[in-house]
């Protein structure tokens, strides 16, 4: 008995044994990283899937912050021109101490 699930991974049954394959997508490169992928023997496969994971990851925690800072703004308001004024200049300290300390 065969069975193919619409969702991914397809796996199909035959008898006891069970084989999953993952959906296909094709994937465009530029030329330049087709052959350093090539050239190095890199798993193109493997690195994508964890360059998508990281991205979806990425794009979620950004979604979870813009809601913390609606939630923030709307429980406190937004902050006013002195506030932003003050909090600019601290990331501007924090910055300059970085670069002297890196450089």
């Amino acid at each position: 008995m065969d069975i193919v699930s619409k969702q991914s991974p397809v796996v199909i049954a035959l008898g006891r044994r069970i084989l999953r394959r993952m959906p296909r997508m094709q994937v465009y490169l530029p030329d330049d990283l087709y052959m350093q992928v090539k050239e190095r023997g890199l798993p193109a496969s493997e690195l994508l899937q964890e360059a998508v994971r990281a991205e979806l990851r990425r794009q979620e925690l950004s979604d979870q912050a813009d809601a913390y800072l609606a939630d923030l703004v709307s429980e406190v308001g937004e902050p006013s021109a002195a506030e932003l004024a003050q909090a600019e200049a601290i990331v501007r300290r924090i910055r300059e101490h970085q670069s002297r300390q890196a450089g």
